[in-house]
């Protein structure tokens, strides 16, 4: 059953890519939902959900927020490097980059992210079963419906600074395949639920910054802002009362 369950997830992550796909001609009203999606996702799923996984509380701080503040120092520290590097090519000859220099990095990084997520939502359907047919059911539930925006945040945060579709196609099915390969793997091994803690915050920290400094910036940067903000608002709203009807 977790397996199956598994697979409507797979096919939710692939629909919510599908649509990001599709709206290219609206890309300031696509990023600014997804910031809205990804800061709904961080406040209202992943920080609470690791703080009740981990107990761990070095020198008074839980373990999952340090997680958080590393992720979020983690991709600073790539785009800034990434900064440097650019800041210095006028000192050698002229050259492009193919994949879309910070924000192409940052993007990857980011969506790569989101697979490890959905690798978690994976493990948490087959641990919930373990638990008991009724709460692996509860958990399944939550992560579809949550999946179709997993998929829409794969995609345009791996366009950033991209306009070609291999590498946010790459990463969409890595994505959707992550829950299956995670309820599989649960069949073999048991994770700790102090790793799991650390680990959601851990990436709750890099959705966070690629929302705050990656995509809402450029969702407002040439587009009219009040209805960009509204589907920014309107991604949050959509994230709170999702989790909230399946909690």
């Amino acid at each position: 059953m977790a397996v199956v369950l598994s697979v409507v997830a797979f096919l939710m992550t692939l629909l919510g890519g599908v649509v990001a796909l599709r709206v290219r001609d609206r890309r300031h009203l696509v990023l600014g939902l997804a910031g809205g999606l990804i800061l709904g996702v961080v406040a209202f799923d992943l920080v609470p959900g690791s703080l009740e996984l981990s107990d761990a509380a070095p020198l008074g701080v839980p373990a999952p927020m340090i997680g958080f503040a590393a992720g979020f120092l983690l991709l600073h520290v790539v785009e800034q490097a990434a900064a440097i590097h650019r800041a210095h090519e006028g000192e050698y000859a002229p050259h492009e980059h193919a994949h879309g220099g910070a924000s192409g990095r940052a993007g990857v990084l980011a969506a790569g992210a989101l697979v490890g997520h959905s690798f978690v939502d994976g493990l948490s359907i087959g641990l919930g079963f373990q638990a008991g047919t009724g709460v692996g059911v509860l958990v399944a539930l939550a992560v579809v419906v949550h999946d179709f925006a997993d998929g829409f945040n794969t995609v345009t945060a791996a366009s950033l600074g991209r306009s070609g579709r291999r590498v946010p196609l790459a990463l969409l099915l890595a994505d959707a395949l992550a829950p299956v390969a995670g309820a599989l793997v649960t069949f073999l091994v048991t994770v700790p639920k102090a790793v799991l803690g650390p680990y959601l915050g851990f990436f709750a920290g890099i959705l966070l910054y690629l929302a705050a400094a990656e995509i809402l910036p450029e969702a407002h940067a040439r587009h009219p802002r009040v209805l960009t903000l509204c589907c920014t608002g309107a991604g949050m709203l959509a994230v709170f009362f999702v989790v909230g009807l399946a909690g």
